[in-house]
């Protein structure tokens, strides 16, 4: 058992992986995308991580070299309803279709872009796992004169109303989801209009232009939505 390798965040994700070169390097992209990251390189330690841990997020390979991947699948779904991305070389449909009937939310193909990795987790984790998540997510939110009100869609600065397009309406929801954390621009597109958009990252940055213009700024001075220099945006204000 690996330990706890992460950076501290407080979102928690173990990942279930034998190779070193594969399980170093999911360590160091969701570190650096705010997971704290704890590791394993068998099945049954991984087991063992995931009931001390008590994580949000797993990912598991398939090929562990004492209980195969969906036995460990198998066993995590009797005790975590954490999200579970299955990360194999198995490519064949049946393989894909059993790691979805035995719990899976998501099956990736190694070898796997990183970047592409870290946004379809962050797709994965705007789906709520009970009613009570869903309640708390769409519950309005409140900041620096900004209001929120995301099952009714509606957005206030110091209570004017402000008319956003739908796709301005979810990257500042987006943003919300995210508190202080930086957002890539792949994550937003990723998560906005879906892994499969090919109109470019530069349309983020459009959007996001018009999305400042419209909310102005809170009674500091700040703008509610910040630009990170050469990485993305995160909410301000």
């Amino acid at each position: 058992m690996t330990g706890v390798i992460g950076d501290g965040g407080s979102r928690r994700v173990v990942v279930i992986e034998d190779a070193t070169d594969v399980r170093d390097l999911l360590a160091t992209v969701l570190g650096q995308a705010g997971w704290t990251v704890a590791s394993a390189a068998t099945g049954q330690e991984g087991i063992d991580l995931v009931r001390e841990v008590e994580p949000d997020l797993i990912t598991l390979d398939l090929a562990l070299p004492d209980i195969d991947g969906m036995e460990v699948c198998r066993r995590l779904r009797e005790f975590t309803d954490a999200y579970l991305v299955m990360l194999t070389a198995r490519a064949a449909e049946i393989d894909r279709l059993l790691g979805l009937q035995l719990g899976a939310d998501d099956y990736i193909i190694k070898p796997f872009s990183p970047r592409e990795l870290v946004a379809r987790v962050e797709v994965l984790m705007r789906r709520p796992r009970s009613l009570a998540d869903q309640t708390a997510r769409d519950a309005p939110f409140r900041h620096a004169g900004l209001l929120i009100d995301r099952s009714r869609r509606e957005v206030r600065v110091d209570d004017r109303q402000v008319d956003l397009t739908k796709t301005e309406f979810d990257l500042l929801a987006e943003l919300v989801r995210g508190g202080g954390r930086v957002w890539t621009r792949a994550e937003l597109v990723a998560a906005v209009w879906g892994s499969e958009w090919d109109g470019g990252e530069h349309t983020v940055d459009v959007h996001m232009a018009n999305l400042r213009r419209k909310l102005g700024q809170s009674d500091g001075g700040a703008s509610y939505v910040e630009t990170v220099r050469g990485v993305g945006f995160r909410l301000g204000g």
